[in-house]
Parts: structure tokens; C-alpha cells; sequence
């Protein structure tokens, strides 16, 4: 929006001077960093002021039984201001209607799937700590959102976007032959560039499981100090490279994935989400002074689970996303070992927790989390050559 304001007032200015710079997607996107983390750091004192005049602190669930009582790892949290994920919902998207092309469907697209799934989660903060229940909205009324949300996503990529093209590759005669084949609903299957099986409707209902796995996942990983906001932001890098490479026809030929015009601006919004998250982290850092709440790891998971279905790299997700899948499924393997055999697998669910029952610091999980989740968003990002 910047840029394009500066060129319906100062024209001349704008085309001729090096303020044409401002045109450029990687220009765009490190000030959108720069701003959302600048955004972050200013506003985060006055947010953490504000939820404690509130008194919106972190409701911690207190296990009362002999056989429960175990679980009474996180006590010393309770009362530490939470719904932080505002703060990062309104730096990244500040810095992103700033930098961002706003004749660009996607960017709106995205910005409204980060504030419904962010109402979600206030919601659900809400509830939790007005009435004191730290259950909070039920888990069905939040899959119901989730799903809704997910189904509109994949219904408007079904019936009104057209931009994407694949670049396939066949043999006929005996010769490799390289065409190109428009559509929206086609998966692509990494390692494979032969692989673009078309989904059709079905592509609503695997929009709408993406979208709610991730935020799911997300929710699932914000346990401990910095550990969820510093996954997403190693996870938002490889994506921001992506969605830059996806945006180019030349670099999408060369690489035989998806070519989708529209996500450049992704990589914008991307880095803003980034340097809003690395300003949240400066205030959520061990010993954490505010909490980002379902607030921000619904929206945060939903956000990533979009752009990943834009950018036609939802499958990769799996891997660039690992840290986040592990821990999801170390909840699920939990409850299904716990319900059928009687029997807990680890000590506590999820997998964070399993280790802070080992006795190992807090530090120490959230240091090692970071660079498992590094690698495997190194290894994802590097998947895309090997076609």
C-alpha cells in the first residue's frame, strides 16, 4: 500500500528516484519485517500492562486427584498474562496493509483467516479466564470454526481462482516432453514431477482438514516459554522462499512445481508475521513475561496451513512443519494407547511435556526443539531440487 499511495501522490517521485525500490517484492518484505518487529517491541510493555490491568492472566488446569496429581507441572505459570497473540495479530498485519499489494485476493484472504481463527482462539482465552474454566469454548465448537473456515478457504480456490499451472512432464515417443496444464485443484506430490493428481471437490474437504490439523498442531505446541512462536517462525522461512519461488514462472519451470502468480505477496506477508514473531519472542522468552494463548497458535496454525495450500506445498508441510506434527501426534498416540490399552506411553502429552516430566530444563527443550525444527525446515526446503 506504501508504494502504491507514492505513486498516485508523487508519481514522478516514485518512478524516477530510488523510491522505486519500493516496487520490489524482497524490498517489501524486509520492511515488513522491520516494521511488524519494531511494532512488536513498541507496543508488547503496553500489551502486557494492559492484560494484567485486566487481569488476564494464564489459567494453568489444577490436577486435584492422587493419580492426577502428577500432571502439576505448570503451576508456577498461572496468573502470567496471556492473549499475546493479539499483539502479534496486529504488528503483522499493520506491517503486512502497509507493504503488501492490497489488490492482491490472496493477501485479504489470508488476513481474514488470521483474524476469524484469532476471534476463535480470544474466544477461547476468554472464556477460559472469566469464567475460570480452563476448558474454554468446547473442542467441538472449535472444530466446527476450524472446518468452516477451512471449507471457505478451499471452496473460493475451487470456484474463483484460476492463476495456477503446473509444469508436466511426460514421455511420448520415447521423448520427455514439458507442457504446461492449468489448475487449482491438483496436488503436488514432492519428489515427483510427474505426480499432479487433480482432487477435484474433494479438494474443499483437504483444504479444510489442512487448515484445522495445523492450527490444531500449533495449539498443541505452545506449552513452553517461546517454544510455539520460535517453531513458527522456523517454519515461516522455507514458506516465505516458496511462496517467492512459486511467484516466478522461470524459477517454478526450473523446479517443476506450481506456478502461482499471486504468491509473491505471500512472501511479504510472511516476513511481517515473522518480525511480528520475533518481537512477540522477545517478551515470551524464558522466563516468559506474556503467553500468546489459543489467541495466537489458532491463528498462527491456520495462517501457515493457508499459505501452504496457496502455495500448492501443503504435503511439505509435513516436513518443514515436523516439530509441529510430532507433537500433535505424541497427543494422539497418548489418548489412543491410554483408551484401548489403560496404558500412558509417555509420561505427559505432548511431547514437551514428557520431557519437562524427565526433569530436563525448560531451557534445554525449547533449545533443542528449535533445532530439531530447523533441520527439518532445512530438509523440507531442500526437497524442492530433487525432482
Amino acid at each position: 500500500m506504501f508504494y502504491e499511495l507514492l505513486k498516485y501522490l508523487f508519481p514522478q517521485l516514485a518512478l524516477e528516484t530510488p523510491l522505486q525500490v519500493f516496487g520490489y517484492i524482497t524490498v517489501r518484505a524486509g520492511c515488513a519485517l522491520g516494521f511488524a518487529f519494531i511494532v512488536s517491541l513498541l507496543l508488547g510493555p503496553l500489551t502486557i500492562r494492559r492484560l494484567k490491568a485486566l487481569k488476564l492472566g494464564q489459567q494453568v488446569r489444577q490436577f486435584k486427584t492422587a493419580e492426577t496429581a502428577q500432571f502439576n507441572i505448570h503451576q508456577h505459570k498461572a496468573g502470567t498474562p496471556t492473549m499475546g497473540g493479539i499483539l502479534i495479530i496486529v504488528a503483522t498485519l499493520s506491517a503486512a496493509l502497509l507493504f503488501c499489494r492490497l489488490d492482491n485476493s490472496y493477501v485479504w484472504l489470508v488476513s481474514g483467516i488470521m483474524l476469524v481463527t484469532g476471534a476463535l482462539g480470544f474466544a477461547d482465552d476468554f472464556k477460559k479466564i472469566a469464567r475460570h474454566n480452563h476448558k474454554g469454548v468446547s473442542a467441538k465448537g472449535k472444530l466446527a470454526v476450524q472446518i468452516l473456515v477451512g471449507c471457505a478457504l478451499g471452496a473460493f480456490l475451487y470456484f474463483t481462482d484460476s492463476h495456477t499451472s503446473y509444469a508436466i512432464v511426460t514421455t511420448e515417443g520415447g521423448e520427455t516432453v514439458s507442457r504446461t496444464v492449468a489448475g487449482d485443484t491438483h496436488l503436488l506430490a514432492p519428489f515427483f514431477k510427474t505426480i499432479y493428481p487433480s482432487m477435484g471437490l474433494f479438494f474443499i474437504i483437504w483444504a479444510a482438514f489442512v487448515l484445522t490439523a495445523t492450527s490444531n498442531a500449533v495449539n498443541l505446541t505452545d506449552g513452553l516459554d517461546g517454544l510455539a512462536i520460535g517453531a513458527t517462525i522456523t517454519v515461516s522461512l522455507p514458506y516465505l522462499v516458496i511462496a517467492y519461488l512459486v511467484s516466478r514462472f522461470d524459477y517454478a519451470g526450473y523446479l517443476f512445481v506450481a506456478h502461482v502468480p499471486q504468491t509473491g505477496e505471500l512472501a511479504v506477508f510472511l516476513s511481517a508475521l515473522i518480525g511480528a514473531g520475533m518481537g512477540f519472542l522477545w517478551f515470551n522468552a524464558h522466563p516468559a513475561q506474556m503467553f500468546m494463548g489459543d489467541t495466537g497458535s489458532l491463528s498462527l496454525g491456520a495462517v501457515i496451513g493457508t499459505i501452504a495450500l496457496l502455495c500448492k506445498h501443503e504435503i511439505l508441510l509435513v516436513l518443514i512443519g515436523g516439530i509441529f506434527v510430532i507433537e500433535a501426534l505424541s497427543v494422539v498416540v497418548q489418548v489412543a494407547s491410554y483408551k484401548t490399552r489403560g496404558k500412558r506411553v509417555l509420561l505427559m502429552s505432548p511431547l514437551h511435556n514428557h520431557f519437562v516430566k524427565m526433569g530436563i530444563h525448560e531451557s534445554k527443550i525449547i533449545a533443542r526443539f528449535t533445532i530439531v525444527a530447523t533441520l527439518l525446515a532445512l530438509a523440507g526446503l531442500s526437497t524442492l531440487k530433487l525432482r
